[in-house]
């Protein structure tokens, strides 16, 4: 995050003593990334983050692979998913390599009875249903429709939900998500031509401090295990920190589109990036304006990457059929484009009001069992006359 943000208390200098007003001191902990190189924050605790009591179970939650080796566009049913209570049991991981984990989820019960700590990824829950409050250690973020929600690995979080139904798109990264840097200068800051700044960002605020010893629950994932680790004391114990590594949350509605004479390309449209992928906000538009423009996008063939694209809302104007909560996969190595149709259908629309996440990966996807029961068995041949 290219932003320094602080809440609470802490000590003017770093790596110095906080005492606490009745005695004793507060604990200090770094939170960093990519070992010391990386973005990092320093928290302050009532107690050391470190009492761990026991370690009850650990168990596999890796995806089961379909299929592989991949070479089929496919179009997958995510409102298909069946909700379940559970926020973590809810999660279904649909395409995955040695880079990313995309998936859906469906919980229908806020995350309460234990806290969740992802070891191994940063995580981009993105909103497409529901309404409620993400909780951390480092504060918390209200979210609702179209909220993308960025928590760095190590962040220990709960959810509350105001709502039942609620649909979760997400991406687990292997690598930190960052901002494009060609919309920032070398400070940071994001620069004039950026389709969103500084000011759109959600940050953390509402910084819960609980003084409580017991027996919390921390389901921590790390390499395809979910460990169920019991610390002795609360973990939202934070009175205070600054720094540069912390959750934060934007609107997809808050993402200004660029346009131009003739079609843009998807680089026009990104909003996050990692060292492997990319992810991408279709949003409502002006279409392009050149007197002989052709609104819909022009074939290309996925050489370097696999493409996702998530459906939000809205008439997905270079498709056929696609519906709120589709998923499609074009993989690499073959060419894809307009559905049969249309981009002769596209021809001298002015707008268009579709919303759209894309997240394109350069290395292939497998495919999971999950999602093949949400295969549709037809798109790859869509293409058809």
């Amino acid at each position: 995050m290219p932003l320094y943000h602080k809440l609470g208390d802490f000590p003017q200098k770093r790596h110095t003593q906080f005492e606490k007003p009745n005695g004793g001191f507060y604990y200090e902990q770094l939170f960093g990334t990519e070992g010391f190189h990386g973005h990092s924050s320093l928290s302050y605790h009532v107690h050391r983050p470190t009492q761990v009591k026991e370690i009850l179970n650990s168990y596999s939650v890796e995806p089961k692979i379909a299929i592989g080796k991949n070479i089929k566009s496919l179009l997958f049913k995510g409102f298909e998913l069946k909700p379940e209570n559970d926020f973590l049991d809810s999660r279904k991981a649909m395409l995955v390599n040695k880079d990313c984990i995309i998936g859906l989820a469906a919980p229908k019960e806020s995350l309460r009875n234990y806290f969740y700590k992802n070891a191994d990824a940063d995580e981009m829950l993105f909103i497409h249903r529901g309404k409620g409050k993400l909780r951390t250690m480092l504060g918390n973020i209200p979210f609702e429709y179209g909220d993308y929600l960025i928590i760095p690995r190590g962040i220990i979080y709960q959810i509350d939900f105001e709502t039942e139904d609620n649909r979760l798109f997400y991406v687990e990264s292997y690598s930190p998500f960052y901002t494009p840097k060609r919309y920032k200068n070398q400070s940071g800051q994001h620069l004039e031509h950026s389709p969103f700044c500084e000011r759109d960002f959600i940050l953390p605020s509402e910084l819960e401090t609980h003084d409580e010893k017991g027996d919390f629950l921390i389901k921590i994932k790390k390499e395809g295990m979910l460990h169920e680790v019991v610390y002795a004391t609360h973990p939202f114990d934070v009175v205070g920190w600054d720094g540069y590594n912390f959750p934060y949350g934007f609107s997809i509605h808050n993402f200004e589109p660029i346009t131009g004479r003739v079609h843009q390309p998807p680089p026009v449209h990104q909003t996050f990036e990692t060292a492997t992928f990319v992810v991408c906000s279709f949003c409502p538009r002006l279409y392009d304006y050149h007197p002989k423009a052709i609104p819909a996008p022009y074939n290309h063939s996925n050489i370097d990457s696999d493409e996702v694209l998530y459906y939000v809302d809205g008439d997905f104007m270079s498709r056929n059929n696609i519906e709120q909560g589709h998923i499609t996969l074009h993989p690499k190595g073959i060419p894809h484009g307009p559905a049969p149709g249309a981009m002769e259908r596209s021809i001298g629309h002015k707008e268009t009001q579709e919303l759209a996440v894309m997240v394109d990966t350069f290395r292939p996807l497998m495919v999971t069992e999950e999602a093949m029961g949400l295969d549709d068995g037809q798109y790859y041949k869509s293409w058809t006359e």
